[in-house]
């Protein structure tokens, strides 16, 4: 398969076992982890816990990664689409409240074949760094989209994850996802059974660039939910960049909460600056 799943579309050959391109992965997934997750949003998490699939690689190189044992170090287990299927319906069975597959934006083909074989009763959550190919995202596999909305500026967006054309491709992929799921969905407990959550993570010296993100959200996805996140550590490469390299203020944060504030949005989910910790990382 000559791949361009991704927005990079290296058109790079990747088979079964062996991975070209960018992500440096085969089409067979590579997982590092699956768990009952508690961690997510509460209408993702709820009571029970998201059934959470943490995939190997990535088509971005944020510098400030917090999974990036995973994500540049590429630790995790080959597996077969066979193998994830049964994963799948593992977490089902632990009473998940979902299958929640995060970031498996290279590893689409995989995933349909493993619905092939066994696709879920409860619903699935695609969970992206939001960069993503939007006629992928277009084909219609998931219940859920979780996903970051980075930046807007393509100076931020090279300079710290490698990809200037990140809001281009992210802007796009969120209005159709958007498109595909409306107004979210929730059951009686309150967990999310359709929808698309945008997260925005407030990093040191941004609240310009957050300020712009929640603007494109009131504009373009009013609707669905916005989740501004505070738990921005600096880990990776981090303390190669300075004006990053040290948690945000309350300052920062609240300035980026009065905005969020004044669009009279309906579902918002604001996380508390306590959250600031590497406690909230997976053991992988």
């Amino acid at each position: 398969m000559l791949c361009n799943l991704c927005p990079r579309r290296c058109n790079a050959e990747r088979n079964e076992y062996i991975g070209n391109g960018y992500c440096g992965m085969p089409l067979y997934p590579v997982v590092a982890k699956y768990m009952l997750h508690f961690g997510e949003e509460p209408s993702i998490s709820g009571e029970k816990g998201s059934g959470t699939v943490f995939f190997s690689s990535c088509s971005l190189n944020c510098v400030f990664c917090q999974n990036e044992e995973i994500s540049h170090r590429r630790k995790g287990k080959k597996i077969t689409p066979t193998r994830l299927a049964e994963i799948f319906k593992e977490l089902e069975d632990m009473g998940a409240h979902n299958i929640n597959l995060v970031n498996p934006t290279h590893f689409v083909w995989a995933i349909k074949e493993a619905l092939k074989i066994y696709r879920p009763k409860i619903p699935l959550v695609y969970n992206s760094s939001g960069y993503d190919n939007s006629d992928v995202i277009g084909e219609n596999i998931f219940d859920i989209y979780l996903m970051d909305l980075k930046y807007v500026s393509s100076e931020k967006s090279l300079k710290y994850s490698g990809a200037a054309d990140y809001f281009e491709n992210a802007g796009k992929a969120i209005k159709t996802a958007y498109s595909l799921t409306g107004k979210p969905q929730f059951d009686e407990k309150g967990i999310m059974q359709k929808g698309l959550i945008v997260r925005h993570l407030v990093l040191p010296l941004s609240t310009k660039e957050a300020i712009k993100v929640v603007d494109w959200f009131s504009e373009n996805t009013p609707d669905a939910v916005l989740s501004i996140m505070s738990q921005y550590v600096p880990l990776a490469k981090a303390e190669n960049y300075p004006e990053i390299n040290r948690k945000i203020t309350n300052r920062e944060y609240e300035k980026v909460l009065n905005c969020v504030m004044n669009k009279n949005l309906e579902n918002v989910y604001i996380q508390e600056r306590n959250s600031a910790t590497t406690e909230l990382i997976p053991d992988f």
